[in-house]
């Protein structure tokens, strides 16, 4: 079957991104049947073709068949960017299953959770990441964890240098096969799977945790028909793109919605080369740069700031760029400004959200881009701007309001909380939670985040989550989290603390205690002890005011 967004289109021109028919099995096979021998994968020098690619997904399929995941099951993935990821998520998709990407810096805390709240009894993991999931593996009911590593996939002689590096680093590698723990390899020796379970348009395909507008993680659950139309959309934005020329960086992390849509659905769409990092290391990323000679580098602020500021990016020829994306936070106009200037590659800034695929918004390739602007809403995206009061009556240009939003990558709802859901999904319209303008061109502006929420470094950090773990320290009285200007990450997380009577706390005291119950960006950077917080006639803390305060003065952390 033919992938909907050709119906759609008359010289790049959408009509209108209506109902999606396809599903995502379909990206891989599609690919792999019209260019098997094209490159789908780069990873540190080994290259993957489509062909190879769909055919260890057939075969993972068939091994996950046999242990018996069925359509509507989940199966979760604790992986970095790396093949394996790929070729796990299609298997899934194959089978009509759930794939629940999984960040791999979650605390074991955190990482209880979210297993127990998606119901996964499969889990896929990298073997350094194996003894944060021994802890959970009981309490989580996982009847089997599949266990792979980067080795598996590195050339030679990185597949053998790399666990010795590994140790150095006290990360461990390998494992030794036991109950309900099985080898990644002997997986793949399963004969394929010829005729995929090939589910429904309208079926959920991922569950991927955001918080929302409110509250804990919880997950988004969206269908093959919201993920295909969101690539339809960036198909639409970008008519110049010619199938099986482009060379794309897929650093932003598969497991975010952001890097999941742009870095692997949308380049599978264009049979487009993906060069995979796991992880942000300058040297890395440069020399894949060199290598690899990319035409596309999708990115968050702080990796378009860590580039500007090297000071060998000048030595290296970028003009393979023909567009950069950036997303997940706003970009600083000085920031956009000196990367184009150094490169003479446009950064396009664009906005979204989980619950939307999540790109709704995108600044043109060419034309206007005005300052501070995330851009004009994809094809078939309609878009309010609401009072704040109500929420019921449409606001004029120029009138901040809150975004919200309709079109066929918004989620079908967050997965079993229909209280939830109810809250962000009225009338047909998702309620974003961001107080938003626009101007008399079209052009959104977001003004601020209704919701409390902290963006660093592109990861969503939810001040709940955070009060929740100090408030267990048995010297703290009063605590609020809230997130401060950061020149590198955008915002880095602050805590202001009131001690009990008496008690003398210490900045690291608090940070150890921190780091054992939350993931490594979400621990606080900076802490402040006072006598007493800035609170309301009603005795509510002043958030505002403390956010006035760290605005007031920008600190810079170290990357």
């Amino acid at each position: 079957m033919t992938l909907p967004w050709v119906e759609h289109y008359d010289q790049g021109v959408p009509a209108e991104i209506g109902p999606v028919s396809g599903t995502l099995p379909q990206l891989l096979l599609q690919a792999a049947q019209k260019s098997p021998q094209s490159p789908a994968l780069a990873f540190f020098g080994r290259t993957i073709s489509y062909g190879a690619l769909s055919a260890q997904a057939a075969r993972l399929a068939r091994a996950l068949l046999d242990l018996g995941v069925a359509p509507g099951e989940r199966v979760a993935c604790l992986l970095p960017n790396c093949p394996q990821f790929v070729i796990v998520f299609h298997a899934i998709m194959r089978l009509g299953a759930m794939a629940v990407p999984l960040n791999p810096l979650l605390s074991p805390k955190e990482l209880d959770y979210q297993l127990a709240d998606s119901g996964a009894r499969w889990l896929v993991v990298l073997d350094h990441l194996l003894p944060k999931v021994e802890a959970t593996r009981a309490r989580a009911g996982l009847a089997r964890v599949i266990v792979t590593g980067l080795q598996d996939y590195l050339p030679w002689p990185l597949n053998w240098l790399y666990p010795l590096k590994a140790r150095k680093k006290k990360m461990a590698t390998g494992f030794r096969p036991g109950p309900g723990l099985l080898a990644w390899r002997e997986l793949l020796q399963s004969r394929p799977l010829e005729t995929p379970l090939v589910p429904e348009a309208g079926d959920v395909a991922v569950l991927l945790y955001t918080g929302g507008t409110t509250g804990v993680p919880k997950a988004a659950a969206l269908t093959h028909a919201n993920l295909l139309a969101n690539v339809a959309q960036i198909n639409a934005w970008l008519p110049q793109v010619r199938y099986g020329t482009e060379r794309l960086v897929g650093l932003l992390p598969f497991s975010h919605s952001f890097g999941l849509t742009v870095c692997l659905n949308w380049p599978l769409s264009q049979g487009a080369m993906i060069i995979v990092l796991p992880r942000l290391e300058m040297e890395t990323l440069l020399a894949a740069l060199k290598k690899y000679r990319p035409t596309m580098l999708p990115g968050v602020p702080t990796l378009f700031v860590a580039l500007i500021n090297h000071p060998e990016l000048p030595r290296y020829d970028l003009t393979s760029l023909w567009a950069c994306i950036s997303g997940s936070a706003p970009l600083p106009l000085e920031v956009r400004d000196r990367f184009e200037a150094l490169t003479r590659c446009h950064i396009l800034e664009g906005y979204g959200l989980t619950e939307a695929g999540p790109v709704t918004h995108i600044n043109p390739i060419d034309g206007r881009r005005p300052a501070g602007s995330m851009g004009l809403p994809l094809p078939g995206t309609a878009v309010r701007i609401m009072d704040q009061e109500t929420g019921h009556r449409e606001l004029p240009a120029g009138e901040v309001g809150e975004l919200v939003l309709q079109g066929p990558q918004v989620m079908q709802g967050y997965w079993q909380r229909p209280e939830e859901t109810a809250l962000a999904l009225r009338g047909g319209w998702l309620y974003t939670g961001d107080l938003a303008r626009m101007d008399a061109d079209g052009y959104f502006f977001i003004v601020e985040r209704k919701k409390d929420m902290i963006i660093s470094g592109g990861y969503n950090i939810y001040p709940r989550e955070v009060e929740e773990v100090i408030y267990q320290h048995p010297g703290v009285k009063e605590a609020v989290a809230l997130g401060v200007p950061d020149s590198y990450r955008g915002e880095v997380v602050k805590v202001v603390i009131v001690p009990r009577d008496g008690l003398q706390l210490t900045p690291e005291e608090i940070q150890a205690f921190c780091q054992s119950q939350l993931a490594v960006y979400k621990v606080p950077k900076i802490i402040e002890f006072r006598k007493e917080l800035p609170k309301s006639q009603v005795g509510k803390v002043l958030r505002r005011v403390l956010r006035e305060e760290g605005a007031a003065a920008p600190i810079t952390i170290n990357p």
